[in-house]
């Protein structure tokens, strides 16, 4: 029996990603035979009891699922909500399998979202340094400007952190708004609506 890393561990029960699984180990929030883990500690799957947030990781089954679901409106990207509003777990309730979002699409976007239990998939597509492209069509009220293009499409800084450039094209343009598509290689929290506060409207 072969020992793994525990942030393989984790990425292979589809839990979290490598990245954020260190993230939690860092942050004491994960024990291994009820000691604290550590960055860079090794288990053996069939042996080590992993704990998470209180409760046990338990290896998922092999079989790879992927969905692909229409988020709409309305509904919250996450495994579970403190604040009981619906999830996109619970449009796929009855699966008989643990599956988790790639990526987020906040509570008032709708669009294409994958879940999977793959974490090697997650990880690929969800770290920047792959550059996989994430495509938004956006609404905006009225006319965007030359300069408000070009704006949107440098690294502009948002919540102290430098994002990478973005992709901004007019899609359509209507009397009282506009459709651009937007791509990004990279989703920080609400990116898109912290881009353009006093313009998005979708």
């Amino acid at each position: 029996m072969d020992s793994i890393k525990l942030q393989k561990y984790f990425s292979d029960c589809g839990i979290l990603s490598r990245r954020a699984a260190e993230e939690e180990i860092k942050q004491g929030k994960v024990t291994v035979n009820g000691e604290r883990a550590f960055l860079g500690m090794r288990i053996f799957p069939d042996v080590d009891v992993v704990v998470y947030k209180g409760a046990r990781v338990l290896a998922q089954s092999k079989e790879k699922l992927y969905i692909l679901l229409n988020k709409p409106r309305g509904i919250v990207t996450t495994l579970s909500d403190e604040k009981g509003r619906p999830t996109v777990l619970s449009l796929i309730s009855g699966l008989g399998a643990r599956v988790y979002p790639v990526g987020r699409l906040d509570i008032d976007s709708d669009g294409l979202l994958l879940l999977t239990n793959d974490g090697a998939l997650t990880n690929k597509l969800t770290h920047p340094r792959h550059k996989i492209p994430k495509i938004y069509n956006v609404t905006v009220k009225g006319e965007v400007t030359e300069g408000a293009l070009t704006l949107l499409s440098s690294p502009l800084v948002i919540d102290g952190y430098k994002i990478q450039p973005v992709k901004v094209e007019i899609i359509k343009k209507e009397p009282s708004q506009t459709i651009l598509k937007m791509t990004l290689y990279e989703g920080r929290n609400r990116q898109i609506r912290k881009m353009c506060p006093s313009q998005t409207s979708r």
